[in-house]
């Protein structure tokens, strides 16, 4: 899953006018350019309007006109809409954006380091599960504290700036079973499944499009388990099977932003009645049960939390993690 909050309320033509100045501006110029000039185009809104609220999210129209041949001007990606509509259409209603970022690994290890070792580790909203591997990446944060697989450096560095408050993970976590639950698992050995990953990266992110590529080279020589099913209907199974004698961690990040407020409640109430720990990465306001909130959440960054109680600010990307109130709360 990725960052866009659900904006269902909203007409296309402020949604996309608001991706445009608040979350493209200064991210990707082609997609702040695409979504500036869809919110004035009578023709390209009608047929968004057409979808469904849920798939009318600027990151999955984009990617999908992409992965149908759009490119970097929004007189290719208007032409790419009116010419192959149906085609793209098909590919909105079959996807959703899965973006899989490994580098949000980085963010979560200061907390999955603190918990009891070792750990069994559970994804909600896995996607193709690369963030349920994070001791077989490299890190190297801002402080010097560099750390590696045992084997190694991996092929897969994350850089990732710690602000004030945060303590640097000495070690790696010490994972002994994993797992990760998603609607529609994306198949690390499926050509398709990969570029669809691919071209939910965004434009312009082409060491974010790197790392991915790295990832799932990593994830094919050793699958990660990820079943296809609704969070709160399959988590309780799957937490059954985890060994009793490691740490349970249920982890997610902007997952449940896509989910209807009961759905979110259930979760919730569901999560904290299983023995371990959880930790969430989502959007300011996707969790209000989460206290005491952060004074302040810097634009654009999520609120990483642990057992309900927030913990700190990051990047969504994974590239910098602030603690929310120094010196942490316990």
């Amino acid at each position: 899953m990725d960052t866009a909050v659900h904006r269902g309320e909203l007409p296309p033509s402020e949604v996309y006018r608001r991706f445009a100045r608040i979350e493209a501006h200064g991210s990707s110029e082609v997609y702040e350019d695409w979504a500036g000039n869809i919110a004035e185009d009578p023709e390209v809104l009608e047929l968004v309007a057409g979808l469904s609220r849920s798939k009318r999210q600027p990151n999955l129209v984009f990617a999908a006109a992409r992965f149908h041949g759009a490119e970097g001007t929004y007189a290719s990606f208007r032409s790419a809409l009116m010419d192959r509509w149906d085609a793209i259409r098909e590919t909105i209603l079959a996807r959703s954006t899965q973006t899989n970022e490994a580098a949000r690994c980085a963010v979560l290890l200061p907390f999955l380091t603190e918990l009891p070792q070792p750990l069994s580790l559970i994804e909600v909203g896995a996607s193709a599960g690369l963030c349920l591997v994070p001791d077989r990446y490299s890190y190297r944060y801002s402080d010097g504290t560099h750390l590696d697989p045992a084997g190694g450096p991996s092929e897969v560095v994350i850089d990732c700036r710690l602000g004030p408050g945060v303590e640097p993970p000495q070690v790696l976590p010490e994972v002994v079973w994993r797992a990760g639950i998603d609607l529609s698992p994306v198949d690390v050995a499926n050509p398709d499944d990969c570029t669809w990953l691919e071209t939910l990266i965004w434009p312009g992110h082409d060491g974010r499009r790197d790392r991915l590529r790295s990832a799932l080279a990593i994830a094919r020589r050793e699958p990660p388990r990820v079943i296809a099913g609704d969070l709160n209907e399959a988590l309780p199974a799957l937490a059954a099977e985890a060994p009793v004698d490691a740490t349970l961690v249920v982890f997610h990040t902007a997952v449940l932003a896509y989910l209807d407020q009961a759905a979110r409640d259930g979760f919730v109430e569901l999560v904290n009645g299983l023995p371990g720990h959880w930790i969430s990465n989502e959007g300011p306001g996707v969790l209000p049960q989460l206290h005491p909130l952060p004074e302040s959440v810097p634009r654009g960054e999520f609120v990483i939390a642990v057992d309900g109680t927030p913990r700190a600010t990051a990047d969504p990307h994974g590239r910098s993690v602030t603690a929310s109130r120094p010196p942490y709360a316990t």
